[in-house]
Order: C-alpha cells, then sequence, then structure tokens
C-alpha cells in the first residue's frame, strides 16, 4: 500500500474530552460515540456502584467516573463503551514491555491500543492522564493522539514497539482492545 492513501479518521482534543476522541479515533469514526453516550455510561456506572460515595455540593460537576464539566472520562467508562460495541479490553502486563505485543495481527485479534499516559502541563502545576489511541488503517500503524494536529504514521512494527516501551518506562497504561470475545 501506498503512503497517504489511506483516509484516516482523526478527532483533535477538545477541553478534557480525551477518552471520546480516543474511542472515535478508535473506532474511525465520528459518531462512534458522543459525549451524551459516555455521560449516559458513567451515569450507569454510578447508579450501579454498590460503594456509591455520600453527597456533596461538588458532586454535581464531579461525578465518580467523569467530570460533568470538562468531559475527563475514567478507565470505568472506557471499558464499558468498548464491551458496548463487543469488545474486550485486556491490561498489558508493563513487566513484558512491548515485544510480547502482537502488532503483526496474527489472528486479527487486535483492534488497536490504548495508552492512558501522565501529563504535566503549566510547568509542571498541573498532573493529569491522557487518553491516545494507536492503531492500524490500511495496514500502517498511526498515534492518533488528539493532542496532535495530524495523524503520526510509524514506519513500522519495530517503532511501535520503541515508542510503547518508551512511554511504559515513563508511566503510562497500555490497554490492548481486542476485536473477539473470550
Amino acid at each position: 500500500m501506498e503512503t497517504g492513501k489511506a483516509e484516516i479518521y482523526h478527532e483533535k482534543q477538545r477541553l478534557q474530552f480525551c477518552l471520546l476522541h480516543s474511542l472515535n479515533n478508535l473506532f474511525q469514526d465520528k459518531d462512534a460515540f458522543t459525549r451524551a453516550d459516555l455521560n449516559v455510561i458513567a451515569e450507569r456506572l454510578h447508579i450501579d456502584d454498590p460503594n456509591k460515595g455520600t453527597w456533596t455540593p461538588l458532586s454535581a460537576i464531579f461525578k465518580p467516573h467523569h467530570n460533568l464539566l470538562t468531559g475527563n472520562f475514567d478507565i470505568n467508562v472506557l471499558i464499558a463503551a468498548l464491551e458496548e460495541k463487543g469488545k474486550r479490553v485486556v491490561w498489558h502486563d508493563r513487566r513484558n514491555g512491548a515485544s510480547t505485543i502482537d502488532l503483526e495481527g496474527s489472528g486479527n485479534e487486535l483492534m488497536g491500543i490504548v495508552l492512558n499516559i501522565p501529563v504535566k502541563k503549566y510547568v509542571g502545576l498541573w498532573r493529569s492522564r491522557h487518553w491516545v489511541t494507536l492503531r492500524t488503517v490500511g495496514g500502517v500503524w498511526y498515534n492518533l493522539d488528539s493532542d496532535f494536529s495530524t495523524p503520526y504514521q510509524f514506519k513500522d512494527t519495530e517503532e511501535v514497539r520503541n515508542f510503547l516501551d518508551y512511554i511504559i518506562a515513563a508511566g503510562a497504561e497500555v490497554l490492548l482492545v481486542m476485536n473477539n470475545e473470550k
């Protein structure tokens, strides 16, 4: 396949909706999920939680699984959203490194990779985490980070592995999104 021929959907960062952007980038569809869809999932998770905390005035904004104003969603929302689409999430054991991930796609089981990366902003005063999607489009691996102006095309799977090893060492969590259910 020639480089640049594949149509790549790349949603860019808005507020703290990086989980929404990551999911839409993963599915290569701007309508895979909406903010309302993720709010419903987060609310359902809260209602179903047997260990609900007590309500405070801040509870109206800072919900257990997301921030109502900024849209910052947590891992529980990611897993529930993917399960709704018939996908499953496998948390990659960081002790194994990236060499144990089947990036070549034998068995077509791996749909993509979602990363949760620690970030520091405003000269280190603001610490947060950022959701990022890596996936193949047309047989080529891309970093579809919503903070990027355009997707980053990896030259080969070795570069993907090097990148994964680097971010794992920096404290990132690697979540493998699998096509089939087991």
